[in-house]
């Protein structure tokens, strides 16, 4: 509480004073500064940013919603009590949407404290929870620790009026179904069907609606609208802008015309669920311009809008956009997270062709704001310079990660050994598992895959079985996943025999059980050059393995060129038991039938127990198949 109450004190002083931030857990030496700053360029290429150069320091809220950091603190760091909620009432009695999003979307992992601070936040003068603060707040409490406070919610809302959004309704669905809470399940499912139906788009709501997405905007929509009798509120506001999602620039028309023919005042809410809307490819220039007007008016971007947003800029490989809003978000007073920036290192990372200046202003933005690079960060930088070939680049990143106290790992080798091998320094990848050793780092298995899958995608599948052997002479076993490498690095040279040859003996002699992905691709392609024997060897160790049959290649293949002996073979392999469903073989009559091989479906009827030959469905299949072959005769 000590803490706490040290907290308090600093809120109290001048406001004036930054936000307080909260150190992650190392501190960057010099050295380790210098050598970034080495890596990164030039200070006027980061401020060339088209989109946000201009406003990212334009406003800064002096006022209780500007520290929302050290708020967070006091009230993590305490437990909750009347002496708090009276400690935070006298700071500042004004609390916004955005810093009520803020909260409680960090205290995400602790329903119980995210609950009390709800419920003060709820009984604060002036302050009403918006749409998306209930939808945030039930996502929190969907699990068994607080479903009693879940259900207590759902009943505020029904009780004020909110409906719950579909977005929301999948989350919290798919939250429920991994407590395996069924009968949460059932009566959540059951609310929101009845809940849609309670709620439905008035009339008028529907004709707005209606008009705005039957032409293009113009004076003859607005003139219709403005015949209309509408009651503005932020729900119905809401509640267009949900129904206009597919369509972004209409969005954002009716958005405008609703704050300037009808002089509705726009809330932080609302500019929100704006940002949502126009935060995709075709209207990005509209919404980074609506970005701008929104701190200009003194709203800000709440924590949640951000996350989505940035999650599908980076999903849709948006990064230059989305590397601006989190250098738009951390010039601001709610700033993302540690993890945040992490998952936006490594969105960067991954992409294929990693923009390096990216990178560097992630980490700009993220150690001005007094915070330093974990292991996480680190890795992420390294595996964006390893995958685009700068090598020497990537050594730097390194020596300053040990200088910040972090010692390379598997992680770290590994990298460097993917970056080779893509850049067809394949001698080089090789040399690396000599230098971990050197330094007390022993190659795990994942990296062994890494080294043998760069060889096999170097079409270089003889050198790669010779890294196999070596890590075999090791005393490593091969798993399913360095399997499957070596399979598909054989069948992408033709040579299947090696393949198939590979995985029955890595089964005989290990004891190996291979994917079953793997399985049912090289039966494909055995079957394509007309090994069905071997195929069928496969089909019997999946089998010995417990994976389902694999019937439809083998009834296709079968009923073209194969024997009623194979026909045999086959369904022999399809069961454990003595015999397979009848399902089975009216699948392989069936197949006969259409290659018009009668006369191998009637052998082999023949040869069928006598239970098959007697079974109605069999009687009526071929009785019909007779009729049809009399009718076409």
């Amino acid at each position: 509480m000590n803490r706490a109450k040290t907290i308090l004190s600093s809120l109290r002083v001048a406001n004036s004073l930054r936000s307080t931030r909260l150190p992650r857990n190392h501190t960057l030496s010099p050295q380790v500064t210098t050598q970034l700053s080495l890596l990164s360029p030039s200070d006027s290429s980061l401020s060339n940013q088209p989109h946000t150069s201009t406003f990212l320091s334009t406003h800064q809220k002096l006022f209780f919603s500007s520290q929302p950091s050290s708020i967070l603190e006091l009230v993590s760091d305490s437990d909750w009590s009347k002496e708090l909620e009276h400690e935070l009432s006298n700071i500042n009695p004004t609390l916004t949407h955005e810093t009520a999003v803020y909260i409680l979307k960090k205290l995400n992992k602790d329903p119980k404290k995210a609950s009390r601070f709800f419920n003060w936040v709820c009984e604060k003068n002036g302050f009403k929870p918006s749409s998306a603060i209930y939808s945030l707040v039930l996502r929190i409490f969907a699990n068994k620790e607080s479903i009693n406070q879940f259900w207590a919610t759902v009943t505020k809302m029904k009780e004020q009026g909110f409906c719950i959004d579909e977005m929301t309704y999948i989350t919290v669905l798919g939250a429920l179904r991994n407590s395996k809470m069924a009968s949460e399940i059932t009566a959540w499912t059951q609310l929101y069907n009845r809940m849609g139906k309670e709620n439905e788009m008035s009339d008028v709501m529907k004709r707005v609606v209606q008009v705005v997405t039957r032409s293009d905007w113009g004076r003859e929509v607005e003139r219709e609208l403005g015949e209309m009798k509408i009651s503005v509120s932020e729900s119905f506001v809401l509640r267009v802008l949900e129904e206009l999602r597919r369509n972004p620039l209409k969005a954002l028309s009716f958005f405008k015309w609703v704050g300037g023919c009808l002089g509705y005042e726009h809330s932080s809410v609302t500019y929100n669920s704006l940002a949502r809307v126009l935060g995709q490819g075709d209207s990005i220039g509209e919404f980074w311009g609506m970005v701008k007007e929104m701190r200009s008016l003194d709203h800000e971007m709440d924590i949640d809008t951000y996350i989505k947003i940035s999650r599908q800029f980076q999903k849709n490989k948006m990064l230059t956009d989305a590397v601006e809003l989190y250098e738009f978000m951390m010039d601001g007073p709610y700033k993302p997270s540690s993890q945040n920036c992490s998952m936006l290192l490594r969105a960067i990372s991954v992409s294929g062709n990693a923009d390096m200046n990216l990178v560097f202003r992630v980490v700009k933005k993220y150690e001005e704001a007094g915070n330093s690079l974990i292991k996480t960060d680190y890795d992420g930088i390294h595996r964006s310079l390893t995958s685009v070939g700068r090598f020497d680049e990537a050594e730097k990143m390194v020596e300053s990660m040990k200088n910040a106290g972090y010692e390379p790992d598997n992680i770290t080798y590994s990298q460097l050994v993917f970056g080779l091998c893509k850049a067809r320094r394949l001698e080089e990848a090789r040399k690396v598992l000599d230098v971990m050793e050197e330094c007390g780092c022993v190659p795990d298995l994942k990296t062994w895959t890494i080294l043998i899958q760069g060889h096999c995608s170097a079409n270089e599948v003889d050198k790669a079985l010779i890294c196999f052997a070596n890590m075999m002479d090791k005393n490593f076993e091969a798993d399913a996943d360095l399997l499957d490498v070596l399979v598909n690095g054989f069948l992408s040279q033709n040579r299947i025999d090696g393949a198939n040859q590979l995985l029955v003996e890595m089964v005989d002699k290990t004891r190996l059980r291979p994917w079953q992905a793997t399985y049912k691709n090289l039966i494909l392609k055995l079957l394509d050059k007309r090994k069905l024997e071997e195929s069928l060897n496969l089909l019997n160790l999946m089998k010995k393995h417990n994976y389902p049959p694999f019937p439809e290649p083998f009834v296709q293949y079968i009923s073209r060129f194969g024997t009623v002996e194979d026909a045999q073979d086959f369904l022999k392999s399809l069961t454990v038991k003595e015999y397979p469903s009848i399902s089975a073989y009216l699948h392989v009559f069936e197949s006969f039938f259409r290659e018009g091989r009668h006369y191998e479906a009637k052998d082999l009827l023949y040869k069928c127990p006598h239970h098959v030959r007697k079974h109605v469905a069999i009687s009526n299949l071929f009785g019909s198949a007779k009729s049809s072959k009399s009718a076409a005769a």
